[in-house]
């Protein structure tokens, strides 16, 4: 997606310098700012500590971790260690097990000599199918937005409303919920975005730095706004990502999202959620019990990040000493809740028949 003048990916290798590099996301909205990550230590803070986030580049960072691992140490032992260590930063995007095993699988089969070139090249391949997933799941939901546009009875905008960053730095390029909105403004849709602010990261700043970039209409607001805007006729739909979902259609998404969906239900707005097939967990069917929900440091919630007028990224203390914070990560909104689910196959019915009409081989994905 471009910056300024100039298209970039989230990750990439650098031929070159012969290195990947990423968008360090922490300093996001605030600075733009390209790492290099090397080592196997490199890929796991990058992922424990957000410089890259969002399922489906967690998956695609974790795959370039194993050929940069295989560089030094192209061993079988080292082959499981790599999958342990990356496995753990993260434990509720699917994708980072779905590209973990599908790296270990290719490179337990070939020669401790093959490994080093085959793991580099698999992992560039995730990164590009990635990039062509999301692509297409913006062509899908454009369908979606172009019909509620043609149905409007005033010239106003198609209302999208947002929550996370589902956009292009969530993976590799395009984004999930943000590629429908990228191509219907490429194609003189008109649209505006409600962006959740989504505490305790703020990362919703993240979804209206990629907006700003791309000249789309939206505002920043609260966490809790979204309800009343719906009451008062102000949201056509609501769409957003998932870091997993379920065989019968559950969906795991930043945490908020399931109260989203609730107000949605209750004023008759369209729910949608836009995922890349890598995103769904064949072997789990009840999100509520079975998704393991991440709990990150509670600091998140009594601390809040930001700009001072002088320009230092700063954290300020908003709760009082001695009250404690609680932080899951997730929260999982029933499949009964969503109004469809938004693939790189086409849209279907958040339902176990659903997935499968799109996704018959599901067994083999």
């Amino acid at each position: 997606m471009r910056v300024g003048e100039n298209h970039f990916r989230s990750i990439w290798f650098d031929e070159k310098r012969n290195a990947v590099n990423i968008i360090d996301q922490r300093v996001l909205p605030y600075e733009f700012k390209v790492i290099t990550i090397d080592t196997l230590e490199d890929f796991e803070l990058a992922i424990k500590d957000m410089a890259v986030r969002g399922a489906p580049l967690i998956g695609a960072t974790a795959a370039f971790g194993m050929a940069c691992q295989m560089r030094r140490d192209p061993s079988d032992e080292c082959i499981h260690i790599g999958w342990e260590r990356l496995h753990k930063t993260r434990p509720t995007a699917i994708n980072l097990k779905w590209a973990l095993d599908r790296c270990k699988s290719a490179l337990l089969k070939v020669s401790t000599e093959s490994r080093a070139k085959l793991s580099m090249e698999l992992a560039k391949k995730i990164a590009d199918e990635d990039v062509e997933i999301n692509r297409n799941i913006g062509v899908h939901g454009l369908k979606i937005i172009r019909e509620i546009a043609d149905n409007k009875s005033s010239d106003d905008p198609v209302r999208l409303l947002t929550h996370c960053n589902a956009g292009w730095l969530a993976t590799v390029d395009w984004g999930t919920a943000t590629s429908p909105m990228f191509q219907a403004f490429d194609n003189d849709v008109p649209i505006h975005v409600w962006v959740d602010e989504t505490r305790p990261r703020n990362q919703g700043a993240l979804t209206s730095w990629e907006l700003e970039n791309y000249g789309i209409s939206h505002n920043y607001i609260t966490d809790n706004a979204g309800g009343h805007l719906m009451q008062h006729g102000l949201v056509d739909m609501v769409i957003v990502g998932t870091d997993r979902t379920t065989s019968c259609g559950d969906v795991c998404n930043k945490i908020g999202t399931y109260l989203k969906a609730l107000a949605a239900k209750d004023n008759n707005v369209p729910f949608y959620v836009a995922l890349p097939s890598p995103t769904i967990d064949w072997a789990v069917r009840n999100g509520v019990k079975e998704i393991p929900i991440e709990e990150r440091d509670e600091r998140e919630v009594s601390l809040v990040r930001g700009m001072t007028k002088s320009g230092i990224i700063s954290e300020v203390k908003v709760t009082p000493e001695g009250s404690l914070g609680r932080n899951p990560a997730f929260d999982v909104t029933p499949a009964k809740l969503v109004t469809g689910l938004i693939t790189e196959r086409g849209v279907c019915a958040a339902s176990e028949e659903g997935l499968k009409s799109l996704f018959p081989d599901y067994k083999k994905v």
